[in-house]
């Protein structure tokens, strides 16, 4: 479960988000520039609110009243950027472990990511050698071997043609089943359709629940 009721002003841009959004995929929906990449940067600690509150799972991340502000690498996130950013001299099967090795996961299970995934026979190439959607699986397979209590997932169909949304799709839909709390961002509304539990939007610098998704687009 995320938590939150945060401000934050930088320059002419005001931010403010008061939302909760539960277990399964919450899609977090808006245009470019309301505030969706805003909100996620809050909940992973890359950000820290003007004024606020975080809570991941029971646990106060973020409080400024009481100056507590725990760094990201305490946050337990893992966070899935626009862009797959592998490490372009390690294979797919190093790529995949780097961050449960960075937080001592013992016996991270590298065979079921795999599986879920659909990483088969590629885990001793090399990024250059995957396709986009390839290259975005296993930057969601490296977030999950981190064993991460929340996973953000900013806009990871952002780029790809219509055959590479279509190949990343179906594993998107099996993560969702069997992952961990899901924050997915996106603007495109047949994803938040396909994937949401419930919705939360983002509109002019706002963040607030809209209910499950029939109710957020009616």
């Amino acid at each position: 479960m995320i938590e939150v009721q945060a401000e934050l002003t930088r320059g002419d841009f005001h931010f403010e988000a008061d939302f909760t959004a539960h277990g399964g995929v919450n899609v977090l929906f808006g245009r470019s520039g309301s505030g969706k990449t805003t909100a996620a940067d809050l909940i992973a600690g890359l950000l820290r609110p003007t004024k606020g509150r975080i809570v991941l799972n029971g646990e106060v991340v973020c409080d400024t009243e009481a100056r507590l502000d725990l760094p990201a690498w305490r946050r337990r996130i893992g966070y899935v950027f626009q862009d797959a950013r592998l490490f372009p001299h390690l294979n797919v099967r190093d790529n995949l472990l780097y961050g449960a090795r960075r937080r001592g996961v013992q016996s991270p299970p590298i065979d079921e990511v795999v599986g879920l995934l659909g990483l088969e026979g590629r885990l001793m190439q090399r990024p250059d050698a995957l396709s986009g959607g390839e290259a975005r699986r296993v930057a969601i397979g490296r977030a999950l071997l981190g064993e991460p209590g929340v996973l953000i997932l900013d806009e990871p169909l952002s780029g790809l043609d219509g055959a590479r949304r279509a190949e990343i799709l179906p594993y998107l839909d099996r993560l969702a089943r069997s992952g961990p709390p899901i924050l997915y961002i996106t603007h495109a509304v047949d994803e938040a359709a396909r994937l949401a539990d419930e919705v939360l939007l983002a509109v002019d610098g706002r963040v607030f629940n809209a209910g499950r998704p029939e109710q957020a687009f009616a």
